[in-house]
């Protein structure tokens, strides 16, 4: 999932778990959730859950996360003689992994020259043992069945989610160039542009807040969303994440040194929102 998937994952699975392990994971205000949803480990069967090993890359929160969630392919217990399993079938079963800290070790690879504060580092375990009441399917509801924003769809959540982040930065990064500019005395060219980033971000993000009400209003309506909705949302969302790129791309380049400084904020702004922009459910190359 790359950068804000664990909490973003495991924040819309509370109604894949049972409500008491809810509880325990988020019922204090220190939690914070780092994790992956590629499915870049395995996890074994044993006797009261699985023991799962594998390495996730770009772990939001990795160093002060209180809990942990990994994606892991099950694998065939040894010497196990289903008559028709899911392997014998050619497929592969994925299930996600609820970890505490001391079952982690981290590899603080995370040197992109963004959003560096996130501590997006990779991630390991080895033989941890994670019991069947600290495991889930995104598939699967076992508690808070009655809330809806637990059905509505992974993909155009979390693209909903990121586009949301990606716009946030684009909006400090304009107020810091605007600062900047001031400051400079930049010419009514510089200012002008300044101007043009703001309208079009306000108005890419107009439709897109309207996409994503009219999506909510649909679940709420028929209890789901449409293709066409999903597809959608996920258009605005990245029209969106695009529109916010475009102003750190067509702005950042006027406003001279000054700007160059690694230290200065809208430097720092306009690096965060390259990081931003740059996941992969952000990005459309049709």
């Amino acid at each position: 999932m790359g950068i804000w998937g664990g909490w973003l994952r495991l924040g819309q699975a509370v109604g894949s778990l049972h409500p008491e392990v809810s509880r325990g994971v988020f019922a204090y205000r220190e939690a914070v959730i780092a994790g992956s949803g590629m499915p870049s480990g395995t996890a074994t069967r044993v006797e009261g859950g699985y023991v799962v090993n594998g390495s996730w890359r770009y772990c939001s929160g990795s160093t002060y996360a209180t809990t942990f969630t990994a994606n892991a392919v099950i694998e065939p217990a040894p010497n196990r003689n289903d008559a028709v399993s899911s392997s014998a079938l050619g497929e592969s079963e994925i299930r996600s992994f609820i970890l505490n800290p001391e079952q982690i070790d981290i590899l603080a690879d995370w040197n992109a020259f963004g959003l560096r504060a996130t501590g997006s580092h990779t991630i390991s375990a080895v033989d941890a043992f994670v019991p069947d009441d600290m495991t889930f399917l995104l598939t699967e509801t076992k508690g808070y069945e009655r809330e809806t924003i637990y059905r509505y769809p992974f993909l155009p959540f979390a693209q909903v989610s990121f586009a949301g982040v990606a716009a946030g930065i684009a909006e400090h990064f304009l107020e810091a160039a605007e600062v900047l500019a001031v400051q400079r005395g930049s010419s009514s060219y510089v200012i002008g542009k300044l101007e043009e980033c703001k309208a079009a971000l306000e108005q890419a993000m107009s439709v897109f807040y309207v996409t994503v009400e009219k999506s909510w209003e649909e679940l709420l309506r028929v209890g789901g969303l449409s293709a066409e909705t999903e597809a959608e949302v996920t258009a605005k969302s990245i029209a969106a994440a695009n529109t916010a790129l475009s102003c750190g791309q067509q702005l950042f380049p006027l406003l001279g040194l000054s700007a160059a400084m690694e230290d200065a904020e809208v430097n720092r702004c306009w690096r965060d929102l390259q990081t931003a922009c740059s996941h992969a459910l952000l990005r459309n190359f049709s």
